[in-house]
């Protein structure tokens, strides 16, 4: 449930700052009303593209069995991962003139294509974080069934409520809680998030491994646990479930569990750089 919340509640975000960068500046042009009914439109197509995009993914799976559905799922949750990481970087880099980048597309477009094209920039920008938002909750909840689903859709609906009451407080008040602020926070969770993907990602194939034919040296790597922490931390409950959830932490992790861990957050560190927050965007 808190991963699929978090999930939304920070898309949903990114996608209604877009919208509101875009809503403020036709609220500054000629023919401002006909202006945003276009951005809307938008707005509502790209939701629809996503939607399209989440019933390919769930027919898909539902297509397969057995090793090809557990394949399928893994290479969901490391594609889920890779983006997390892309999408952290990009706004690591970017955020800052996300706003100046985006109003100067929109008066390109507008001077191109008139209002189809402030149509086409905001969908491609709500397609986009419908798209990550769709394939990062598959990959975080492929396994899911019974309550633990209905949970899972009870946390992405909560996602949603949520992000509509952090938008408002981000623009209603900044003793809080700023853009700057927000964007950090989020950042270092999605990152969490997308190690905890990765591993489960790992783990499923590394099941699909061991069922073949390898040498014994290569079926410890891939089973044999390094230590069994479950004593003081298990992965199953409580505390430790959370982490499981949000972090990728195993109390019996494999060497590969452990290295692949290792080196996501070697390849983070090494990626992403100290930037300045100062000037992040507000759509104001």
């Amino acid at each position: 449930m808190t991963q699929s919340m978090f999930i939304v509640w920070r898309e949903s975000v990114e996608a209604l700052l877009v919208i509101g960068i875009l809503q403020a500046w036709v609220s500054r042009q000629q023919q401002a009303d006909r202006l945003l009914r276009y951005v809307w439109s938008g707005a509502a197509l790209g939701l629809l593209l996503s939607g399209v995009l989440a019933g390919l993914i769930l027919l898909a799976g539902e297509a397969m069995s057995g090793a090809a559905n557990e394949w399928f799922q893994a290479s969901l949750a490391l594609v889920a991962s890779l983006l997390i990481v892309q999408m952290v970087g990009w706004m690591h880099r970017n955020a800052g003139t996300l706003k100046h980048d985006l109003t100067r597309q929109a008066d390109q477009r507008l001077g191109r294509q008139g209002g189809m094209g402030l149509l086409v920039l905001a969908l491609l920008a709500v397609s986009r974080e419908g798209s990550e938002t769709v394939v990062f909750l598959y990959g975080a909840g492929a396994r899911l069934e019974g309550p633990s689903l209905g949970l899972f859709a009870v946390g992405a609906v909560a996602g949603l409520v949520l992000s509509l009451l952090t938008v408002s407080l981000l623009h209603g008040s900044r003793r809080f809680i700023s853009w700057p602020r927000f964007f950090a926070i989020s950042e270092a969770i999605l990152l969490l998030l997308g190690s905890a993907l990765l591993v489960s990602g790992v783990e499923r194939i590394g099941g699909q491994l061991l069922a073949m034919d390898w040498p014994e040296a290569v079926y410890r790597t891939l089973g044999d646990a390094l230590w069994d922490s479950s004593a003081v931390l298990d992965d199953g409950h409580g505390l430790g479930a959370f982490l499981a959830d949000f972090t990728g932490y195993r109390a019996s992790p494999s060497l590969l569990t452990l290295l692949v861990w290792l080196g996501y957050w070697l390849a983070v560190a090494g990626w992403l750089r100290p930037r300045k927050v100062e000037n992040l965007p507000c759509p104001t």
